[in-house]
């Protein structure tokens, strides 16, 4: 499998929701996606509001040869300091989460226990002002299989199907 082909049609089901940016993301990520949504629940008017929130994601794909744990490292402190950098908690705010894909030829050993323990979250306010969260997937294409860490085991079927339909 080209891991151009493989990074395109996991991009191209971002379309629909997302906001892609495919001409300047930022260093080192090839492609940048950003979900919005926001939910309001009102009584009869739009002026009387029960409640509204809003979501946010923030996910950035990147493909490589070889994933090695100063490469994966690299990625997922720049992917993790940008996400932080867009989050503006308020008192409507839900949450924000940053999604790190990457699609790589070869997935070195070292990679895989670092991949799955993968954890970093983010409360605000106490989360009255809503929370942060860290998905991860990567295609390791050599072996034909998808590695994600815990928050990203949806993603991971959604990858799945994506390659399968490849091959």
């Amino acid at each position: 499998m080209d891991r151009h082909i493989v990074l395109d049609r996991i991009v191209a089901s971002f379309y629909r929701y997302y906001d892609v940016n495919t001409t300047d993301p930022i260093e080192p990520f090839d492609v940048e996606a950003t979900y919005r949504g926001k939910d309001m629940q009102y009584m009869l008017v739009k002026k009387a509001k029960v409640f509204e929130t809003e979501n946010y994601e923030f996910v950035y794909f990147r493909k490589t040869e070889n994933l090695s744990e100063e490469l994966f490292h690299l990625l997922e402190e720049a992917a993790w300091g940008d996400g932080m950098k867009r989050v503006v908690p308020h008192e409507n705010h839900r949450s924000s989460d940053v999604t790190l894909v990457i699609v790589a030829d070869n997935v070195e050993p070292a990679c895989e226990p670092l991949i799955k323990k993968a954890k970093r979250q983010q409360s605000y306010s106490f989360g009255f002002q809503g929370y942060s969260a860290f998905r991860l997937v990567v295609c390791d294409l050599s072996k034909g299989s998808v590695l994600s860490n815990r928050r990203g085991s949806d993603l991971k079927k959604t990858v799945n199907n994506i390659l399968s339909s490849i091959q």
